[in-house]
């Protein structure tokens, strides 16, 4: 398809030849005229097979390094002796490669992280590269770049992006890259683009874009406009619990899913309690009870539910008073918990200007089977940390928290923002994180334990021994979630309000 190169003081990819454009839409016919004076016209064979893959071992990394010294260094003299760089020497770095049937490797294509030392979740590509004979059978470097697209997402990359030269801008844009700004490497002017990765935007939909169209307005009325009166108080609309008017009392309920009851009925019932005393300590309330709803296909399985129900309100101290249980039945559960407090900390209490802070417990591992997905780091750990971690919220009172919930971190701050009538900034660097977590995950898992608060600057009082706490963004104007980055860039998470129930306040 093309080969690319890294630029010489960039991170970037940086194109410098193209044949056949198989699999994108037609060119016009000014662009093939550019393409054949590089290249030569395309060849009207149909391509090999071929398949990308990981460098699973030095040869192919070697073979690799062959084919990037035989074109940039021989073929086109775009360096002197060499084309290696830093990043070659980067352990983080990867390499995909195209082979042929036979194993011979045609081409490939690197990543690597720009940040040195830790991951943020920012990489770009570089060298991409195919052998001289294989570019006119087509295919081979547009299925790089996608692969290598594909590959920084399932990383839990965030932010992907390549520098290419001016005139081949139009090729990345229909492989679906997005201009940033013009740039000049070299002497030459290029462009700076990045591949969009909606990953928080889809995340947010999928889990709560539908709560504004469910709760907003009266099931039967027909329209979006006239509020429901039986929704609760607007004041908490949304909340993670809901204040019993005229009372001290909090009641929050949460169902697992079913599909996760029968695969780990121990563990449903464990993250039954768990999230409800969560959401009770994001309200900075004080656990007193528990109920319970619980479907199972018979009485053994019944029991295994039962044992991490209780095994986690032993460890919570907080009793279960009752509830219903039917066998026979497909696998269900949902717990509601109540709490007291004397002083609501609302969801929606942040206003433009407020530091934003995540507090999370980052010991313990991937719940096994969850990888990526669920963060266990309280099934070992003693009852009175748990209940110690409970308390944070309602020591500290600030002005807004949320427990971080399965939207994960991007979402719940999302959540906090839309809740306090503003959008808000994450700064990517300063956010707590498990070494072990990619940054993709663990801004989009749920965490175990996690608490975003919003409070006046350097005011973000929930440290704790127990738990990693820094001050991480800010409320601002607007709506979404953004991401700040070490260069000073801002990119998107979420483009507007999470849930569409709106702001809390008046």
């Amino acid at each position: 398809m093309r080969c690319l190169q890294h630029a010489p003081d960039g991170r970037g990819l940086t194109m410098v030849a193209s044949t056949s454009l198989s699999g994108l839409p037609e060119l016009t016919s000014r662009t093939w005229q550019d393409l054949t004076v590089l290249t030569g016209p395309a060849s009207a064979t149909e391509p090999p097979p071929f398949l990308i893959e990981p460098a699973d071992c030095e040869a192919d990394v070697h073979a690799y390094r062959r084919i990037r010294r035989d074109v940039f260094v021989a073929e086109q003299g775009l360096f002197a002796g060499s084309d290696s760089d830093d990043i070659d020497d980067d352990p983080r770095t990867v390499v995909l490669v195209a082979r042929s049937p036979e194993g011979a490797v045609l081409g490939g294509v690197r990543l690597a992280p720009v940040t040195p030392a830790v991951d943020l979740g920012w990489w770009t590509g570089s060298r991409l590269v195919v052998t001289k004979a294989a570019r006119t059978a087509g295919g081979i470097g547009a299925a790089l770049v996608r692969a290598a697209s594909a590959y920084a997402e399932e990383r839990g990359v965030l932010r992907f992006e390549a520098t290419v030269q001016a005139q081949n801008e139009i090729l990345f844009r229909r492989l679906g890259w997005k201009k940033l700004r013009d740039v000049t490497v070299v002497g030459q002017p290029h462009v700076h683009m990045r591949w969009p990765i909606s990953r928080m935007q889809r995340h947010a939909e999928r889990d709560k874009s539908m709560l504004g169209r469910l709760f907003a307005s009266a099931p039967d009325a027909g329209s979006s406009e006239r509020p429901s009166p039986f929704l609760g108080g607007k004041a908490f609309l949304g909340d993670d619990g809901a204040p019993v008017p005229g009372t001290d009392v909090v009641a929050a309920c949460d169902a697992i899913l079913p599909s996760m009851v029968e695969r780990d009925p121990e563990w449903a019932g464990w993250c039954a309690v768990l999230v409800n005393m969560n959401d009770l300590s994001a309200m900075g309330a004080k656990g007193i009870g528990l109920l319970d709803s619980l479907g199972a296909r018979d009485e053994s399985f019944a029991r295994r539910i039962l044992r991490g129900l209780i095994m986690a309100a032993e460890a919570w101290a907080v009793p279960i008073l009752g509830g219903h249980t039917q066998v026979g039945v497909p696998a269900s559960l949902s717990v509601t918990a109540i709490g007291r407090t004397a002083r609501l900390v609302p969801g929606g209490g942040g206003r433009p200007g407020h530091s934003l802070s995540l507090t999370a417990d980052t010991t313990g591992q991937w719940r096994p089977g969850y990888t990526g997905h669920q963060w266990d780091s309280t099934s070992t750990k003693p009852g009175a940390e748990l209940r110690e971690l409970g308390r944070l919220v309602r020591r500290a009172a600030p002005a807004a928290a949320k427990d971080i919930s399965m939207v994960g971190i991007v979402g719940t701050t999302g959540m906090l923002a839309e809740a306090s009538g503003c959008g808000a900034i994450l700064d990517v660097g300063s956010i707590p994180r498990p070494a072990s977590a990619t940054m993709g995950d663990w801004l989009s898992c749920f965490p175990g334990y996690a608490m975003v608060t919003a409070d006046r600057p350097g005011e973000g009082r929930m440290g704790s021994p127990l738990t990693a706490t820094a001050e991480c963004g800010e409320l601002v104007e607007g709506a979404g979630v953004q991401l700040r980055w070490p260069d000073g860039m801002v990119t998107e998470a979420i483009s507007n309000n999470v849930t569409g129930l709106g702001s809390t306040q008046a």
